[in-house]
């Protein structure tokens, strides 16, 4: 039986929240270290590898559910897939253009473009979710322009990185809708499947190194997988069958100066003052989308960087 979900965080799941954090937040900075790695290929082993750890784990019963699946729901699903490679595509590519604090805070306005298109297909959304939204957005200016002040090149990541964000707002929405019909692991199986296989044509075309990487970037991309994939993503999927969404999606704010202290730390990335203060906006207006949202009608986005 299901536990219920509560808005107490218990010492098991507090650690859990944790590790989910700072798996999330590891992501951006491991990514901007594998300088020799391009940003296809890094996406391709990330998915291809997802899929590969869902199907060795679910392999006993994952054939039969797949061989079950409707037709419609499988087309959704690879279209959620598709979305997804387009998602780690942009995100991945931003980190080489932008910092990790900016293409960070940037990506994870996930959630205000999931409100949009809910807003867009006929939901009705209160006057304090705009007001978040708004703030939010005044952030993203405030990032922009410093980055702007900087180059050219760092706005062109902070771009890769909005629109990243909006392509995990549809993998979600379209994942909430069809998530009904699916078992976590098929649907995740057939999402990560189907991004690995489109970002490995991507590569294939555009001729973009797959493989022969020294030693040190093949343990950066398996770190990323098992950071941002098993400590992150999936830790979180967890904890939305205990906790409230709203105390995840808060929680899950935190990536943005987690991953912000963590490339200070570990790549010496420091982005100009200004930039921190639009950091704060986006946070401070994405904290008020996710409180004023209803948890019966739009549920926690889970991390996808």
């Amino acid at each position: 039986m299901p536990q219920p979900r509560s808005d107490t965080a218990t010492a098991s799941s507090l650690l859990l929240l944790v590790v989910g954090v700072a798996g999330v937040s590891l992501s951006g900075p491991l990514m901007a270290a594998a300088t020799a790695v391009p940003a296809l290929a890094m996406s391709v082993w990330r998915s291809g590898l997802g899929a590969a750890s869902v199907g060795v784990f679910a392999a006993p019963r994952l054939f039969a559910e797949l061989a079950a699946t409707p037709r419609r729901a499988l087309v959704r699903s690879c279209f959620a897939g598709l979305m997804l490679a387009l998602h780690f595509a942009t995100w991945t590519l931003s980190l080489k253009y932008t910092s990790v604090a900016s293409a960070t805070a940037l990506v994870c306005l996930q959630a205000a473009w999931v409100v949009i298109l809910a807003w867009l297909s006929g939901d009705r959304v209160v006057p304090r979710v705009w007001l978040g939204i708004a703030v939010a957005f005044a952030g993203v200016l405030v990032v922009s322009g410093v980055d702007l002040s900087i180059s050219t090149r760092a706005l062109t990541g902070d771009v890769l990185a909005l629109v990243g964000g909006m392509f995990a707002a549809v993998y979600t929405v379209v994942g909430g809708r069809v998530r009904s019909e699916l078992t976590t692991t098929t649907y995740t199986f057939l999402c990560y499947s189907t991004s690995a296989a489109l970002l490995l044509l991507a590569c294939a075309v555009g001729r973009v190194q797959v493989w022969g990487f020294d030693t040190k970037s093949w343990l950066l991309i398996v770190a990323v997988t098992v950071a941002a994939q098993l400590l992150g993503h999936t830790v979180f999927i967890h904890l939305l069958a205990t906790l409230s969404p709203t105390l995840v999606s808060m929680t899950l704010l935190l990536e943005v100066p987690g991953a912000a202290l963590l490339a200070a730390v570990l790549l010496g990335q420091a982005p100009p003052v200004a930039v921190y203060a639009g950091l704060a906006l986006i946070c401070a207006g994405l904290a008020i989308v996710v409180t004023s949202r209803s948890e019966a009608a739009t549920p926690a986005e889970v991390p996808l960087d």
